[in-house]
């Protein structure tokens, strides 16, 4: 609806100018322009000039582009009022998709009982939610390159809806499994490419702003279900379905709101829109954007497919950050089933009581979170205040090179203080510590990845997705046994080896970066 609206104002805008001006739109001389985001380093000198659409050799094609650094139609130039109301609505959206995936942490005993099957089996819905995203992320970048991000975020969440409404009614295991992995397939377009809209809209200062923020709606929304479906667990009058109810609730609100009030921020669909204006103006068809002669859907996924493993396996930055996220997130949704064991059995706690355990998670995450405008005066002072300057991508890591020593101690706290004797409020507090840790080195990771590749970073992104989320949904299936078979202390400490061994990634990445970013094929020198 608002991406309709957006593309009638631009056409009467140009049809303004046009009136104006007559047939002859902008006469001014041309000069090279990023659109990706990232300012030429003449661009303080000519930021007075502006674009023209530029000619071919041939003659046959007038190229239409930004009109310089301040044009109007580039999101970056946007009014910070529209960009904040743009990133809130965004973060709605993944906040309620990303909520499906904790939702039903809570009903696993009831819900196995209904089925039949064991607690252990009905992990798979949890599962199949996180494999349904991990195979979707592949697919997510070049459809939003191809129709825009708008009607990726919009067409996909209307069909997830259907399938969290299936998770509600359906009467056996196999359906709720299959809804499940179809939620998380069509979660994984909002969940995947949401970075990409942030560099859409924010040069790389203002991005280290916005990242927490987005970085917020991912990590927290998954441990805020769990506090209100173990409530609504624990209360008979409504039973475990309604934690789906609320799921489609709440989706459908934050589905009206996008609807409503988001709009197209992908730059090459905004020039598509203005060439097609310009050609209906002027009756010229040479007026061409450079996105309606770049290649089409099939053939960007038979260029992007291989990808994701050639960043894997030849890309240390991607493999080693990557992995780090991998911890996180197999730590993020195993604790859905954890919890029942560091916190139900060893203090004796209600479904209610224990779901509410991962209020401290959240805590933790929303306490970096608030942090963020000091992130950002940091970014500006290390910029001299220069506006719409770059920063260098090894600046991002600091966050993660503070946190990360401080991921392995959380770890260790919490397996080795579960015990009856020991209080509650200790689990708790290395509960929050994790929660800071995980947005921490989650912002720090993306930032980097996104700084470090640039046009390329969409598929670095997508590679560390679809790791991320298809061995998270792995290891939610050893989960319950492994609590089981190794025990609290001894699972929590080798998760805990892992963060150690991980812990200085950061930190050398901080020192060697820039040399492997020289000798990669994809990454900015």
């Amino acid at each position: 609806m608002w991406s309709y609206v957006q593309y009638r104002r631009i056409g009467r805008d140009l049809r303004t100018q046009h009136q104006n001006r007559g047939t002859d739109i902008d006469k001014r001389p041309a000069r090279d322009k990023h659109i990706d985001g990232e300012d030429t380093p003449n661009s303080a000198a000519n930021k007075s000039e502006r674009l023209r659409p530029a000619r071919s050799k041939q003659d046959d094609v007038i190229r239409v582009e930004f009109m310089g650094d301040e044009d109007p139609l580039d999101p970056r130039n946007w009014s910070l009022l529209a960009r904040s109301k743009n990133i809130a609505i965004l973060s709605l959206l993944i906040f309620v998709q990303a909520w499906a995936g904790g939702a039903e942490s809570m009903a696993n005993s009831v819900a196995s009982k209904e089925f039949g099957v064991s607690k252990t089996a009905e992990n798979l819905s949890t599962a199949m939610y996180l494999f349904g995203i991990g195979t979707g992320a592949l697919f997510c970048g070049p459809i939003s390159e191809t129709v825009g991000r708008n009607p990726t975020y919009l067409i996909s969440t209307f069909c997830y809806m259907f399938f969290v409404l299936g998770c509600a009614l359906t009467p056996t295991f196999g359906g709720q499994v299959v809804c499940r992995y179809l939620v998380g397939l069509f979660c994984s377009a909002t969940l995947s490419i949401n970075g990409a809209s942030v560099r859409d809209q924010f040069r790389p200062v203002k991005r280290a702003f916005v990242f927490p923020i987005i970085a917020w709606a991912n990590v927290a929304a998954p441990v805020i279900a769990p506090i209100a479906g173990g409530w609504i667990v624990s209360n008979p009058s409504l039973g475990w379905r309604w934690t789906e109810w609320v799921t489609l609730i709440i989706s459908a609100f934050g589905f009206l709101v996008a609807l409503l009030f988001l709009p197209e921020t992908y730059p090459p669909i905004l020039l598509d829109w203005k060439a097609k204006h310009l050609r209906r103006l002027t009756g010229d068809s040479r007026y061409r954007s450079e996105h309606s002669e770049s290649p089409k859907f099939l053939c960007k996924m038979r260029e992007t497919l291989p990808l994701p493993v050639t960043f894997l396996a030849r890309e240390p930055v991607v493999a080693v950050l990557g992995a780090y996220l991998i911890l996180l997130y197999v730590l993020l949704f195993t604790f859905q089933s954890g919890f029942d064991y560091i916190f139900k059995e060893t203090y004796g706690l209600s479904p209610g009581i224990t779901g509410s355990c991962f209020g401290a998670v959240a805590a933790g995450a929303t306490a970096f979170t608030l942090g963020a405008p000091g992130l950002y005066s940091w970014a500006r002072y290390h910029t001299e205040f220069v506006q719409g300057a770059s920063i260098t991508p090894e600046f991002r890591l600091w966050p993660g090179i503070v946190a990360a020593p401080l991921l392995p101690i959380c770890l260790f706290w919490l397996g080795w203080t579960d015990y009856r004797t020991a209080s509650i409020w200790s689990a708790l507090g290395a509960c929050f510590l994790f929660g800071v840790v995980l947005i921490a080195l989650y912002v720090s990771c993306y930032e980097y990845i996104v700084d470090s590749y640039g046009d390329h970073s969409a598929i670095a992104l997508s590679s560390v997705t679809m790791a991320r989320y298809l061995v998270a949904g792995g290891m939610v299936m050893v989960a319950r046994p492994m609590y089981e078979g190794l025990g609290v202390h001894w699972t929590m400490s080798l998760l805990g080896c892992v963060a150690a061994v991980l812990a200085p990634a950061p930190l050398v990445f901080w020192k060697i970066g820039h040399r492997l970013r020289r000798n990669s094929p994809y990454a900015k020198a």
